[in-house]
């Protein structure tokens, strides 16, 4: 039986339903009758395997060796340490976390190509090496609040901060304020738009009551004139002031005129002002108090360390009828383990290089992720000069320097020293410094960030630590571009025989822990399926 009569339309039939049921129902209405999307149903919160489901069926817990202690692989083995399974963890480095590094003083690191760094760092003083911000949406504050792990915010965007673009022009010490090329920006884009839409050149696609609110809300956005001054754009406080205001009669002093519409455009500060919309980037975001490995710390006293075998390098893997066998070196004797189940939770490329029994298809579909080169530098300095000198308290000043990215610290505040990323680059940048010794890696480093910050970039600086993540021992590379729509993802996403794989390379999150967490968390879930079938 059809529930509109033939005589109404849709249109009209939905008009009717708008004023009888206001916004909500219409919406739904739509979404009824195919015209709008209707909500997706949400996916079923996770839960853990529990003790219970074992002696609910007199199934004793199984034996799982997962290899790699990153992320991925350590909450593996704690979700599935909740129902009693026995998990080992073999882990290559003399650490857990794998990408997860903070570099404190003491912190040593060699890379492939024999550079050997010890950091110098204050009491204090650390550097994330990796992943360094956690968007509020992650379910790694999940984890931070259920290990206890205490969070605080990190500043992504900050107003004070720089763009310094050289190809356009800008020279040293003349770098412009983040809020100062928005506001340009902003406020040229207003204009042009204001203008078309007074000069009717939107009347095809918008009503007289659109072009209203349309020229209203370019008036805030953009901060300009009137149709009495042809809606210019001429510079606000939006822009910035060069003396503050103060008490009394001192209004402050507000910058002064914007360049022109023609060379703000050229200088293309714009190319950094969508990074802020993207839904992982978006303020606000957080980091753990006291560094990013108090997850991977607080992760491995929760699934008990000796359960982890460090300095374990994993040579040889052979997938059986009834478990898995894997081979390792660990203090320079070769060693095995069996278990029932293995989860392979290493980098893809690195897992591909390992022999194993479980088909060329899996190993061409782990060779097909490429690895990214990425690299990082600590710069300590004696003072917190950028707040003091700049009143820069955290965020990211942007260049199309090979340096790419500078990050102010976003902790320790008002203290006396402090930490620098000096840069934070990828792809061909990362191999530029990547292929320098470390005191190369800090002196070009130094010679680009003094073209924004003058001298005491260099004066200033106690010491440093650069990491170039493509050079580093059994991980060599920052992070993956997952093939999504090629055959080799879907592959892993399944079992080859009794091993299973887990990483943020086998998410839609790569790069940031909360993809590692949601792929070991699938993972423990179709194992423990599996399990509870058999």
């Amino acid at each position: 039986m059809n529930p509109v009569p033939p005589q109404v339309t849709r249109r009209s039939f939905l008009r009717s339903v708008g004023v009888t049921g206001g916004a909500g129902a219409l919406f739904a209405t739509m979404g009824a009758l195919g015209l709008a999307p209707t909500a997706a149903q949400a996916a079923p919160a996770f839960r853990a395997p529990r003790p219970s489901d074992f002696s609910l069926t007199g199934r004793k817990p199984q034996k799982v060796v997962i290899l790699g202690g990153g992320i991925a692989g350590l909450t593996t083995a704690y979700e599935l340490g909740k129902a009693g399974y026995d998990c080992t963890i073999l882990e290559a480095r003399g650490r857990t976390g794998g990408r997860n590094f903070t570099v404190r003083g003491g912190t040593e690191q060699t890379d492939l190509d024999g550079h050997t760094q010890k950091a110098k760092f204050s009491d204090g003083v650390y550097l994330n090496a990796g992943p360094a911000r956690i968007a509020q949406w992650m379910v790694t504050l999940d984890y931070c609040r259920e290990l206890g792990v205490p969070v605080e915010v990190f500043t992504n965007q900050n107003a004070s901060a720089f763009i310094y673009n050289e190809s356009a022009g800008m020279t040293p010490g003349n770098a412009v304020r983040y809020r100062t090329g928005k506001a340009d920006v902003y406020g040229y884009v207003s204009e042009l738009l204001a203008k078309a839409t007074d000069q009717g050149a939107l009347d095809s696609a918008l009503s007289a009551d659109d072009k209203s609110r349309l020229l209203s809300f370019l008036s805030g956005f953009g901060a300009i004139g009137g149709k009495a001054s042809g809606y210019a754009y001429t510079g606000t406080e939006h822009r910035g002031f060069v003396t503050d205001p103060g008490a009394g009669t001192d209004a402050g002093t507000i910058l002064g005129p914007p360049p022109s519409l023609t060379d703000v455009f050229a200088s293309n500060v714009g190319r950094y002002f969508s990074f802020e919309f993207g839904y992982d980037q978006a303020m606000l975001m957080f980091q753990p108090i006291g560094g990013m490995d108090q997850i991977p710390q607080a992760l491995t006293r929760a699934i008990g360390a000796h359960r982890v075998r460090l300095g374990a390098a994993v040579t040889g893997i052979v997938d059986g009828p009834s478990g898995v066998r894997v081979s390792y070196t660990q203090q320079g004797r070769s060693k095995q383990i069996t278990a029932d189940y293995c989860v392979a939770a290493m980098p893809p490329h690195l897992t591909a290089r390992i022999p194993h029994n479980l088909g060329a298809d899996v190993t061409a579909s782990l060779a097909s992720f490429p690895a990214t080169p990425v690299g990082k530098i600590g710069l300590e300095y004696r003072s917190r000069w950028w707040e003091t000198d700049y009143k820069i308290f955290g965020g990211i000043t942007e260049t199309d320097l090979d340096l790419q990215h500078i990050w102010y610290p976003s902790y320790g505040h008002l203290g006396e020293r402090g930490l620098i990323v000096g840069y934070y680059n990828t792809g061909s940048a990362a191999n530029v410094y990547s292929a320098l010794s470390p005191a190369d890696r800090e002196a070009r480093a130094i010679a680009q960030g003094e073209k924004i910050h003058g001298s005491k970039y260099r004066t200033e600086l106690a010491t440093s630590f650069s990491m170039a993540w493509h050079r580093t021992p059994y991980l060599e590379g920052g992070w993956t571009s997952p093939p999504y729509t090629g055959p080799g993802y879907q592959l892993l996403l399944q079992p080859a025989g009794r091993v299973y794989f887990a990483g943020d390379w086998l998410s839609h999150a790569v790069a940031w822990q909360h993809g590692a967490f949601v792929s070991a968390r699938a993972t423990v879930s179709a194992l423990h399926q599996r399990v509870m079938a058999g």
